[in-house]
């Protein structure tokens, strides 16, 4: 993976621990929609305080999505355990989960209550074109990268074919997107070499 920009082991490790909390916290607090829409905050939060450079964060977001499990609290862990060890790892995992555990509980309960209601209707028809947009907006901000990334002319060429190709597959086919990272990867080895 690509090295952190300033992983900010210069501050005390309490600092460390309290920036991680609050940092994650926030894309806690603000992130709306499935694990994909949170991606634009942690990815703000985790630049701005230096903690990986954009490449290092594009380089967590492909490793994290070929694990399994939520890629949000993959991230967290990842970005927390670079910062501060296991402790950072826990800090930024809490952070993020807790406010969405807690509005969790909080919404379902006045969703169940209210879930008929016009408002709410309302409320989530706006809400849904956002959450798309949001996504959107990943992917156009990590495509340059995850196509040009370390190379030129041969390279770019397999790496946006490769991209179109697992576009049209999982779209068409509904080919499972572990098959899809799979087989990306196994590209990746074999392609690279001509490069």
């Amino acid at each position: 993976m690509a090295a952190a920009v300033k992983p900010g082991r210069e501050l005390p490790a309490p600092r460390r621990l309290l920036d991680l909390t609050l940092a994650f916290g926030k894309a806690g607090v603000f992130g709306f929609g499935g694990g994909p829409a949170f991606i634009p905050l942690i990815e703000r939060e985790v630049l701005e305080r230096g903690w990986l450079s954009r490449e290092g964060f594009l380089d967590a977001l492909a490793f994290g999505n070929a694990l399994p499990g939520p890629i949000t609290t993959k991230l967290a862990g990842y970005v927390g355990h670079r910062v501060a060890g296991w402790p950072g790892a826990v800090c930024a995992l809490l952070g993020l989960t807790v406010p969405s555990i807690l509005a969790m509980i909080g919404l379902a309960a006045l969703y169940l209550r209210f879930q008929d209601a016009a408002v709410v209707e309302r409320f989530l028809a706006g809400l849904r074109p956002v959450v798309i947009a949001l996504l959107v907006l990943v992917v156009i901000g990590f495509a340059p990268s995850a196509i040009s990334a370390g190379g030129k002319g041969y390279a770019r060429a397999w790496r946006a074919a490769l991209a179109v190709i697992a576009f049209v597959l999982a779209a068409t086919l509904q080919v499972h997107p572990a098959i899809l990272i799979v087989a990306g990867g196994v590209s990746g080895l074999v392609l690279a070499r001509r490069e």
